[in-house]
């Protein structure tokens, strides 16, 4: 037991590590490579922030151990909004100025809806898999698109002052790509394995470990970004890293778990933790949108996402002591 705590716990502090010089060394590539800094933001950063959920899940699946999968796809949408979104606004309230963040927030609605309706015969099929996928990539380039006609959008700015210099060599940059990458699988491995073993020898399900500790700790990238974006004042970039995050876990994360293997799924996913996934989304949906104003997400609004997000994990922790 000591060694898989141990391994879960190593594997959480590298993934974070490693996430974090794979962004490094991709988006300097990436601006060597003359893409521009909006997308390098958009499409780079937003990939490898979501990396250690994407080789985390899809090594649950190879392992055979899909509901680990699923609950750190979903478990990590419910933490980004929930608890990231909810610190970071008890910090420092969230004005929502750019208008592709306000863009994407429907879209996000709607793809958890979508995500609902395959949850409903409780499987997940190869079909469902390369839906979710063919929906990503629609969506990913709609969300390029989007960004490229905004050039002067809030964003699009915030973006360019964050991505357009870099203090990496070219060669500095492809070592710490392909050494990220690397480590992200170690790191992943780790993950998987421990959580497993606890799993296991405390009878727990693999479904809860994914909602909870290894949905946090992939989810510690989301959080790092967010309160530095915060830190700097670029509140559409605070919550763009969220909505493009839980764009990749419900479409990519999943899609690419049942990909590897079709799942069947307990009932509960649909009814509580798909749920709840649903209602956050919703809430950031109104909060973000301000209709007829400008959306702003404050400190009574944190406060309150955070209290559920202590209420589902006590939930979730009693139904494991109980």
């Amino acid at each position: 037991m000591l060694l898989a705590i141990l391994a879960l716990v190593a594997g959480l502090a590298l993934l974070v590590w490693s996430a974090d010089k794979f962004v490094d060394g991709a988006a300097a590539t990436a601006g060597y490579a003359g893409m521009p800094p909006l997308l390098i933001g958009m499409v780079v950063v937003g990939f490898g922030t979501s990396a250690p959920e994407m080789v985390v899940s899809a090594i649950a699946a190879l392992d055979g151990n899909p509901a680990l999968a699923i609950g750190n796809g979903y478990g990590s949408n419910i933490t980004n909004i929930a608890l990231i979104i909810g610190l970071v606004a008890l910090i420092s309230p969230i004005a929502v100025n750019s208008q592709v963040v306000r863009k994407e927030l429907p879209i996000l609605m709607l793809i958890t809806l979508f995500a609902g309706w395959q949850l409903y015969d409780g499987y997940l099929s190869r079909a469902d898999a390369w839906g979710l996928l063919a929906v990503f990539f629609a969506v990913m380039g709609w969300s390029i698109w989007q960004g490229m006609r905004n050039a002067k959008d809030d964003y699009s700015a915030q973006s360019d002052a964050e991505f357009s210099e870099t203090n990496l060599s070219l060669k500095q940059a492809l070592f710490w790509l392909v050494v990220g990458l690397v480590l992200l699988v170690v790191a992943s491995r780790l993950v998987v394995f421990g959580a497993v073993f606890i799993a296991q020898s405390l009878g727990v399900s693999d479904l809860v470990i994914g909602l909870t500790v290894v949905a946090i700790g992939t989810s510690l990238p989301e959080l790092a970004a967010s309160l530095i974006a915060i830190k700097k004042g670029e509140h559409d970039l605070a919550l763009g890293n969220v909505i493009g995050s839980n764009l990749f876990n419900t479409l990519a994360v999943v899609g690419i778990a049942a990909a590897i293997k079709p799942m069947s799924l307990d009932s509960v996913v649909l009814s509580r933790d798909w749920a709840l996934m649903t209602g956050l989304t919703a809430a950031l949906f109104i909060m973000g949108y301000g209709y007829k104003k400008q959306g702003r997400i404050n400190r009574l609004h944190g406060a309150l996402l955070l209290m559920v997000y202590i209420g589902y994990s006590g939930y979730l922790v009693s139904t494991v002591i109980l």
